[in-house]
């Protein structure tokens, strides 16, 4: 049995080849916005679903992906992030999250983000999470995670255990690092054991 006519056009459209002779490719991201949230339920899914409503993100269709900030890429604020997308949509994210149900739990989950001072080089953004500890300290080290690998391609030299401001200083004299951040939401267990779902993400937009 034949392939109708309008299913076949979808194909073809699909591969049509671009003007370098490849097959189209998907889009690189022209801005990143962050984003953060907490949510609780008695149920482990739940208490997720309410994490993405905190964080505005539960109304699209979230599809994960690895930790590059793409070249010429703009760090933007949730709110103008936001109006570049709409309900159903397929979005892209870098997403961490933690979970915990044990009463009075301390849980953080960071993303960090590594940006070049050149704009045509990609930088890099971590995932991390984490039990016990303080929401600055979660932070700084999803940040100095990203750093660290964006300072290894880039050639800059620098003692792994050092402190993070000693590193953050040398990368500052190098010139070729120009902005670390990150975001980061920490919680504590819920006391009567309810699930208790960190998130914090970075929204990537066409």
């Amino acid at each position: 049995m034949g392939v109708p006519n309008r299913q076949l056009n979808l194909f073809q459209d699909d591969l049509n080849p671009d003007r370098d002779g490849g097959f189209q490719r998907m889009f690189v991201s022209k801005q990143i916005f962050l984003t953060r949230g907490v949510g609780k339920h008695k149920e482990k899914l739940s208490s997720f679903e309410m994490a993405l409503r905190n964080a505005d993100i539960a109304h699209f269709n979230l599809v994960r992906v690895s930790s590059i900030f793409p070249p010429k890429c703009k760090l933007v604020n949730k709110r103008e992030g936001l109006r570049h997308i709409h309900p159903g949509e397929v979005v892209f994210c870098v997403l961490s999250q933690n979970a915990t149900n044990e009463p009075h739990r301390l849980i953080a989950a960071s993303l960090g983000i590594a940006i070049p001072s050149n704009p045509k080089h990609y930088g890099f953004l971590s995932e991390h999470h984490s039990f016990g500890q303080k929401e600055g300290v979660a932070g700084d080290y999803a940040e100095d995670l990203a750093a660290s690998m964006l300072a290894t391609i880039l050639g800059v030299d620098f003692d792994p255990d050092v402190s993070y401001n000693e590193k953050k200083e040398l990368w500052r004299i190098s010139g070729q690092i120009v902005k670390t951040t990150n975001a980061t939401q920490s919680a504590i267990g819920d006391k009567d054991g309810l699930w208790t779902t960190v998130i914090a993400g970075a929204i990537l937009l066409p």
